[in-house]
């Protein structure tokens, strides 16, 4: 039996520290998150995980950000569209705010090393969202994703961010007066990681992927094809059957991927911020 000193909350936190949600499916389909941690432990030869201290662990990590789970209130529906790569819970800041962005959260992304045209296609599409209502939901990458979270603050609207890594530092370090902006707006920044985490492409790919399964729709400003982050979002949204709208194509490489998906039609032509508004 389970230990009744651990919660479902701490040993979810313990879980995600070192496993991936698929790698634990099966068996939290069975067991209880305490459950399926304690056989971890047993199992483990290394004694890495019998070092660990779940209950610690979370009291610690708390004093800068929230650990919420699938049961709480405040946790976001469309998770659930993510089957067994569903997070085991979710690090966040202005956690109180997340029905209520999550409601109408629609992502603004693109390339990091955007063009010119890109960052004021992202500042025109964010801007027209904001105002519209909706969330603008995106990372605070450098080019097209911190264009959309800069356009929507100026237009008086809370944002909602994924970090690719943990809550007590920004990604890129250069954003963190604008990784505190949006929680001071009454946004809210989430991620898969516990903090002290660093960023990795595992870090990266996986963000892009809750970044797709949190909106209603994701708005593709431009693109590198297969390199990008935001090309592995556009991939989950249209997986999982989320709207996906972009720009029309240019001749620049950047935009490869953001015209193979116009190309190919899974992604929907929006000339203007005004047809994204409609077809939303």
């Amino acid at each position: 039996m389970p230990s009744p000193a651990l919660s479902e909350r701490a040993a979810r936190a313990a879980l995600a520290a070192h496993f991936t949600p698929a790698q634990l499916a099966a068996d939290l389909s069975q067991f209880s998150a305490q459950e399926v941690w304690e056989q971890r432990v047993r199992r483990d030869t290394s004694r890495r995980l019998s070092e660990y201290k779940p209950t610690d662990e979370l009291a610690n990590a708390q004093l800068s950000c929230r650990f919420i789970i699938p049961s709480d209130e405040v946790w976001p529906a469309g998770l659930a569209d993510l089957g067994p790569d569903c997070p085991l819970g979710l690090w966040a800041r202005g956690h109180d705010q997340l029905p209520q962005l999550t409601a109408s959260a629609i992502a603004v992304t693109g390339n990091r090393n955007a063009t010119e045209q890109a960052v004021a296609r992202a500042q025109a599409f964010a801007t027209a969202v904001a105002e519209a209502g909706h969330t603008v939901t995106a990372t605070l990458a450098y080019g097209v994703d911190a264009a959309a979270h800069r356009a929507a603050a100026h237009a008086g609207q809370a944002t909602l961010a994924v970090l690719p890594r943990g809550l007590d530092r920004a990604h890129p370090h250069t954003h963190v007066q604008l990784l505190s902006s949006i929680s001071a707006t009454g946004g809210a920044v989430v991620s898969l990681y516990r903090p002290g985490t660093e960023t990795s492409g595992a870090t990266l790919r996986a963000s892009a992927t809750l970044l797709a399964a949190l909106a209603r729709a994701v708005i593709l400003i431009e693109a590198v094809d297969h390199a990008e982050t935001a090309m592995h979002t556009a991939e989950v949204a249209a997986r999982l059957k989320r709207p996906l709208l972009a720009p029309p194509a240019t001749e620049d490489v950047r935009a490869e991927g953001s015209n193979r998906l116009l190309a190919e039609q899974r992604a929907v032509l929006c000339p203007d911020p005004a047809r994204a508004l409609a077809l939303l």
